[in-house]
């Protein structure tokens, strides 16, 4: 176990999930870099949980202090995973976010709640990867963003690996670590009781938003003050 000094700030570790990609983050960023606190937002490769997790891992790992990982969609079982393998990690902060227990799918977890409406927007690449069709990419992922801005992030979306919802997680490491979670109470991709029934299960200290399953894009401010609160709250005590 690593030794850091009694109230280090955590580096904050931004985890992007599918039909995304980092610039997605871009005003959480801004905000989080405005209060002094250093912030990454690595390419999450997107093909599958155990190849992103061992991915993100080894980032972490590289990086000398502590650190808090942040999880938006997918990302969430990535971090959830990831943060099981690095001894460095203080914290994990879901933002709309899955967090699976051992043994969960995202798959598994989606079937226990309503329907949403990022089924009948999915379309196969041929490549076993999944993109959301331009023409549902609003409502599903991003009704609260302007029309203009959501069909550019239509076209520049990354798609993600059939393997990311299939694959089952292996290690959980809400079970050790103290957790936060941002329910997006109008997200049509993750169903909102499908967020508060994982941040109830993790005991997540949670905040509800009424913004669409883009939450990190149509309110920034709220996200990251979350990230902020649980930045104070995670920094390590010696060991």
């Amino acid at each position: 176990m690593r030794t850091f000094v009694n109230g280090s700030t955590p580096v904050v570790l931004l985890v992007h999930g599918g039909f995304a990609d980092a610039s997605s983050w871009s005003d959480v960023i801004a905000d989080l870099q405005d209060a002094g606190i250093e912030v990454i937002a690595p390419a999450n490769p997107l093909r599958g949980v155990a190849v992103d997790a061992a991915y993100l891992a080894g980032i972490v790992l590289g990086i000398d202090g502590p650190v808090l990982l942040v999880g938006h969609c997918y990302g969430g079982t990535v971090i959830t995973q990831a943060g099981a393998n690095a001894d460095n990690v203080v914290g994990l902060v879901y933002v709309a976010a899955f967090a699976p227990a051992v043994g969960e799918s995202l798959l598994d977890l989606s079937a226990r709640f309503p329907d949403t409406l990022l089924g009948p927007a999915l379309r196969p690449t041929g490549n076993a990867e999944l993109y959301l069709t331009t023409d549902r990419y609003h409502e599903a992922f991003a009704a609260d963003l302007p029309g203009r801005v959501t069909s550019v992030a239509a076209a520049a979306q990354r798609p993600v690996a059939t393997a990311a919802f299939e694959q089952r997680c292996t290690a959980a490491a809400w079970q050790r670590l103290p957790s936060w979670f941002v329910v997006a109470t109008a997200d049509q991709a993750i169903h909102p009781e499908a967020q508060r029934f994982m941040a109830r299960r993790i005991g997540a200290d949670t905040i509800e938003v009424d913004a669409s399953h883009a939450v990190v894009r149509s309110r920034p401010a709220e996200v990251a003050a979350h990230i902020r609160t649980a930045s104070r709250a995670a920094r390590p005590n010696p060991n």
